[in-house]
């Protein structure tokens, strides 16, 4: 890339015209500075909000806290055991094991719901027939509610006789069983998360880019960049805060997603698509041993906070100068 492609495609994301007389300036990292009053008014207006989400959030961890260090049941506390719950949950090979798909499953979901959603924000910000009655047909997989989806979906791979397997058996390439072999079924989950998922990130992701100018692209036009150069270095950065975003809820949301594994598979076939969730779920419900499912929620509790300080901060670099 020449030395002039690269100082217009910087002077295109700060605004400039390749003149870089800065007529056209977009203050895009220009922070509102709150009076001392004024912060003192939102504080006060907060308040009441604040206090409220403690007191509704807060009896719930303190309990699950004292939970998670007893042995006892629903219906009683138990003795405290301390961290031995902890330390139980820790030596397991069905906590690692469903630790690894959890992973798994967060980051195909993750990114494959992104990649799938940033491809489908900028093919609509194209002009597309029909791209209105296009753009609502995208989202039906995250409104049509999730029962209705897995209802679906276990309709199409669920037995020898559905539709896909039917379709491969016609083809010559036999009859997969999809939710029945340990790998196809974690391949399968991944699938369905990604395509009730996407809708999401295609709405996050088509905000971000209508938040661009359009003259930041004509600058660098102008300047010889390349349609790539544009996307690489103008498109992806000025919504990198808005796709850290995402990647923060969406982990959130998969992490914790039970209704897409449990209705799918519950969890099966040999619990090779057993998350986190599904098995504090079982610890809890089913075997009735609530202070190792807590702990499991505590475990993966401190590793959402983790993952999202990490992107939180990834969201303050990406500032663009």
């Amino acid at each position: 890339m020449s030395s002039t492609t690269s100082s217009g495609l910087a002077r295109a994301r700060k605004g400039l015209a390749p003149s870089g007389s800065g007529g056209g300036t977009l203050n895009l990292n220009r922070k509102s500075k709150l009076s001392s009053q004024a912060s003192r008014t939102f504080f006060w207006l907060l308040l009441p909000s604040i206090v409220l989400l403690i007191l509704i959030n807060g009896y719930p961890l303190i309990y699950a806290g004292i939970q998670s260090t007893h042995d006892g049941n629903l219906i009683q506390t138990g003795n405290f055991v301390g961290l031995e719950n902890f330390t139980a949950v820790l030596s397991s090979p069905a906590f690692w094991k469903a630790a690894q798909f959890t992973l798994l499953f967060t980051i195909v979901g993750v990114f494959g719901s992104w990649l799938a959603g940033l491809g489908l924000a900028l093919l609509l910000r194209t002009k597309i027939p029909a791209g209105g009655t296009f753009k609502v047909l995208l989202l039906l997989p995250w409104v049509v509610p999730i029962v209705v989806s897995s209802t679906a979906w276990n309709w199409l791979v669920a037995t020898p006789d559905s539709l896909v397997p039917a379709i491969f058996r016609n083809l010559g390439l036999g009859t997969p069983l999809f939710l029945a072999d340990p790998t196809l079924a974690a391949i399968t989950v991944m699938i369905f998360k990604v395509w009730v998922s996407f809708p999401f990130m295609m709405m996050m992701t088509s905000a971000a880019l209508a938040s661009v100018d359009s003259t930041v692209y004509e600058a660098a036009s102008m300047d010889g960049a390349t349609r790539w150069q544009q996307f690489s270095q103008i498109t992806l950065p000025l919504i990198a805060r808005s796709t850290y975003i995402s990647w923060i809820l969406m982990t959130i949301f998969c992490v914790n997603d039970f209704p897409t594994i449990y209705l799918l598979t519950g969890g099966g076939p040999v619990d090779a698509t057993t998350s986190l969730v599904v098995l504090a779920y079982r610890t809890v419900f089913q075997d009735f041993a609530t202070g190792p499912g807590v702990a499991i929620a505590f475990l993966m509790t401190i590793t959402l906070v983790i993952v999202s300080v990490i992107l939180y901060r990834q969201i303050r670099k990406s500032s663009v100068e």
